[in-house]
């Protein structure tokens, strides 16, 4: 634990103190109202008289964010902030807290956007980090299997491990352990998305915001990366 990096700690921190504040300080209605206000509902945007019922203004940008830290219960939290460690730990020793937090953003957003896109109407509100750190594994698997990397052979973790060049999209698609990561990672979101309601007692698995997310940190860590590839 004294090993994770700070701005993960403080993330943890964070989701876990808002969900003891949902379970043991709001009532049911304080919780709903809390939802209303911050969880992602893409009914919002839907110009319906229903959808005129959600709050609107700065809910209607912030919302896409601020979905990521609430939760639909502490499995949920202990499950995010799980791969939250395993991966968004990866990043957080190669960026800086600011440009780690605005991946971290720009991964939400991106899981949120493409679950509207697909769910234009859905009166069901999306809740939890899945979409953002979906975003922070994509972004980790670039140069976390990279040859001197910190799984590339030898498990280094020396912070030099953290700074070897980024893959390419098709040295990505070349390398084994990528592959087989992108295999498991497809074949459990296929399973959320056909029997998620039966997994989740008929809570749902928004899985398009997860591929959101992930797509989001494939394409932004080359734009975001603080270090530049070797020509």
């Amino acid at each position: 634990m004294f090993n994770i990096p700070t701005v993960i700690l403080a993330l943890a921190a964070i989701m876990i103190g808002i969900e003891a504040g949902r379970q043991w300080l709001l009532s049911a209605d304080q919780d709903f109202d809390l939802l209303l206000a911050f969880a992602f509902w893409p009914l919002r945007y839907a110009g319906t008289p229903l959808a005129a019922e959600l709050p609107h203004g700065g809910a209607d940008v912030w919302s896409f964010v601020t979905y990521a830290f609430l939760h639909g219960g502490w499995e949920h939290v202990i499950f995010n902030l799980a791969w939250l460690v395993a991966f968004g730990s990866a990043l957080a020793r190669r960026f800086d807290t600011f440009s780690f937090l605005a991946f971290f953003v720009a991964c939400a957003v991106g899981g949120a956007a493409l679950h509207l896109a697909l769910h234009a109407d859905d009166l069901r509100p999306v809740v939890g980090a899945s979409a953002a750190v979906s975003g922070l594994t994509a972004g980790a698997l670039m140069f976390i299997f990279q040859r001197g990397g910190p799984l590339g052979g030898g498990h280094r973790s020396d912070p030099a491990a953290y700074r070897v060049p980024r893959m390419t999209l098709a040295e990505l698609a070349a390398n084994r352990q990528v592959r087989l990561y992108f295999a498991v990672w497809f074949i459990l979101n296929t399973v959320f998305g056909l029997w998620g309601d039966a997994l989740t007692g008929g809570g749902g698995i928004a899985w398009e915001a997860h591929v959101g997310g992930f797509v989001t940190g494939l394409l932004a860590f080359p734009l975001m990366d603080p270090l530049r590839r070797r020509g």
